[in-house]
């Protein structure tokens, strides 16, 4: 039995909704989840009108017993950290034999047999920023991209049941429980960056060199993509698989497509669907982030979370520090008594 899953916060439903209707579409048979980077909410959305079968919640993981460190992710973070765990968990069901994970802003366009297929020899799947050398000088920033923010994209995963997959798994969950932060000049980049290490520290790794796979800003100018939705989309001359439209809303993606590709009819039409799509599948789903507040409902600063990360004490004197008593023990309390005189260069 095939799994698939996705991992985002509550806000990203209209692209987790997108991806989901395509699972359904060209991996029909799939058991689909939705990991949320979030405490329970059983109001958030009703499954049975939704086109993936269950929904997990980032507290109920056995990583997610652990508050202070949930608290010391930001919303981009934490949806990274967790998907070991989440892998695990799926690849834990009777009878799930591969699981496939797609970031939630990813979409398919064509079936997956021969990724299956190769899936079938393989303990993992992985995906490459690029498949080739940068050709043009001025874009060779892409391959310095990669050496920052990791060789593979961890926007999708091939895990097969097997001991090495399992073995993996549990070392990248414990790899980021250890360090997850988003800032690549630390040495890691979220959960990708460590995926560098695969390739050797695990048996059986295959890397997916089909153009039609994760196609992205990162890689569109090495990959020439055609077709429409009534007469399908090609890469290379290849059934398009899975199209990865990352840095969507903040205009990143279409801005990177166009400086690029230039006029690429078929990467617009690609782009005003989805933008079209997205927006129609979120209008009814409330982007409340729950673990980005204290328990009073005031917002989770990133200066909060970087003076929590570091101090060990704080993480000991206060395992749950999402928790405020009005007056009494707990974190935020000593944050405003205590951070800026013990730790001013967080403030400058």
């Amino acid at each position: 039995m095939i799994h698939a899953f996705t991992s985002s916060a509550p806000n990203y439903v209209g692209k987790v909704r997108a991806l989901c209707e395509s699972l359904r579409e060209f991996l029909p048979g799939a058991v689909i989840h939705w990991l949320v980077a979030d405490d329970r909410n059983d109001d958030l959305v009703d499954v049975g009108r939704e086109p993936f079968d269950h929904v997990m919640f980032a507290t109920e993981l056995e990583v997610g017993s652990d508050r202070g460190w949930l608290f010391q992710h930001s919303i981009v973070e934490l949806c990274t950290a967790i998907k070991p765990s989440g892998a695990l968990t799926i690849l834990g069901q009777p009878g799930c034999d591969r699981v496939l994970y797609f970031d939630p802003d990813i979409v398919l366009f064509s079936g997956l047999d021969d990724l299956l297929e190769e899936l079938e020899r393989r303990s993992l799947l992985l995906t490459p920023h690029q498949l080739q050398p940068e050709t043009d000088r001025g874009a060779v920033w892409h391959e310095l991209d990669s050496l920052r923010y990791g060789v593979f994209n961890l926007g999708f995963l091939g895990l097969r049941s097997c001991p090495e997959a399992i073995r993996f798994l549990n070392w990248w969950k414990d790899r980021c429980m250890v360090n997850c932060g988003g800032d690549w000049r630390a040495g890691v980049f979220t959960d990708q960056k460590w995926i560098n290490f695969a390739p050797v520290f695990f048996a059986d790794v295959g890397i997916l060199r089909s153009p039609r796979f994760n196609v992205a800003p990162w890689n569109i100018s090495q990959r020439r993509l055609e077709g429409s939705f009534d007469e399908g989309f090609t890469v290379d001359g290849e059934a398009l698989g899975f199209y990865h439209f990352t840095g969507f809303d903040s205009g990143a993606h279409e801005e990177h497509v166009e400086s690029l590709r230039g006029d690429n009819r078929s990467a617009n039409m690609l782009i005003d669907w989805y933008r079209a799509r997205t927006k129609a599948l979120s209008e009814d789903t409330s982007a409340e982030w729950r673990l980005g507040s204290f328990s009073n409902g005031q917002p989770i600063e990133d200066v909060h979370r970087a003076i929590y990360r570091v101090r060990r004490d704080l993480q000991e004197a206060f395992p749950d520090p999402f928790l405020v008593v009005p007056g009494g023990h707990c974190y935020l309390e000593w944050f405003g008594h205590h951070a800026r005189k013990e730790m001013p260069e967080l403030f400058e």
